[in-house]
């Protein structure tokens, strides 16, 4: 049987959870067509293989990062690697052709000594044919303080795509320019404005703050995505109506930032509880009531005069994800 077949044979198991709320998501644990989104509570590489392949049209996740975190089981770096190489495998199968994928990853730490995981994943996506098309740096100003190295604030998120005709939406993801006024001095367009009115390009460096006791999605993970991060590569990488995957969900945000743009997602998660806290959170989307720090805040600076951007309450674009099926 296909992959394709065994997942249109399974019925679909909705989960009414949302009894209390408007009660109009469709929410599923297996693959079905028909759901607004599932949230699979189990091994991803066995949910992965009930996903028809070219549905997806982003994969995006961070992986364990082999540290012996209580989600994970430490292993053999080679063991590690041979692991991340099945899922990557799977999530590949998974993209449609127009699609990306998007690997966020820190550092494998061995007695004392860093190990970029960026470097070590990157030879498995280039023999299965994808093609990087940014190293993106996540830079935050908060973590742990190193003693004996300097302290770590960085992250990187590999973005692969499939082939060379993909989805890009860079002005739904721009930015306010620097110098918004700025002139062409001479030539032909002499007195026009020399930067796009939408706003400039973010670059492949990216100042979002992680999620910390003080953060307002703060939860009982403890390495959470923020929601804002996932939402420029939603924007920017996918349409509305599309499939969004991530297979360690962890709590859910990459879910959410899907769902309240109008896409559809899966969420795949071993740990009962961060599943728990992923339905929660997407029970307060669909209400209305869930507060998430705002893409278009800056970061926090005690001795600059930017405006003070409060969180703000999101809901699920339910209408447009409907309208999809």
């Amino acid at each position: 049987m296909t992959t394709s077949g065994l997942a249109q044979s399974r019925p679909l198991p909705f989960r009414d959870f949302t009894k209390d709320a408007i009660g109009q998501l469709r929410i599923a644990t297996d693959f079905n067509e028909s759901a607004d989104v599932i949230i699979h509570e189990g091994d991803c590489l066995e949910f992965l293989s009930t996903i028809p392949s070219g549905k997806i049209k982003m994969a995006i996740t961070s992986p364990p990062y082999n540290l012996g975190k209580e989600y994970e089981n430490k292993l053999d770096l080679d063991e590690y690697l041979q692991w991340q190489k099945k899922v990557i495998g799977e999530c590949v199968r998974t993209l449609s052709d127009d699609g990306s994928i998007c690997w966020e990853v820190g550092n494998y730490v061995e007695n004392g000594r860093i190990i970029p995981l960026d470097i070590l994943v990157y030879p498995i996506f280039n023999s299965l044919g994808l093609k990087l098309r940014n190293r993106i740096i996540w830079r935050f100003g908060h973590g742990l303080h190193a003693s004996k190295r300097f302290s770590g604030r960085y992250e990187t998120i590999l973005w692969f795509t499939k082939t060379d005709d993909y989805t890009f939406n860079l002005d739904d993801v721009r930015v306010p320019s620097k110098y918004p006024d700025k002139r062409h001095f001479k030539g032909p367009k002499k007195g026009q404005l020399s930067c796009n009115p939408l706003g400039k390009n973010p670059t492949d460096v990216w100042e979002i703050p992680n999620v910390k006791s003080n953060h307002i999605e703060k939860t009982i993970h403890p390495c959470q995505f923020p929601v804002e991060l996932v939402e420029r590569l939603v924007l920017s990488l996918t349409d509305r109506g599309d499939w969004i995957l991530d297979p360690f969900m962890g709590v859910g945000s990459a879910p959410i930032a899907s769902l309240i743009h109008g896409r559809k997602a899966i969420g795949i998660e071993l740990m009962h509880e961060y599943v728990e806290v992923a339905l929660e959170r997407i029970r307060k989307a669909e209400k209305g009531e869930l507060l998430i720090r705002p893409m278009e805040r800056e970061v926090f600076d005690p001795n600059g005069s930017a405006k003070k951007i409060p969180p703000k309450k999101v809901k699920i674009d339910m209408d447009t994800i409907q309208q999809t099926l």
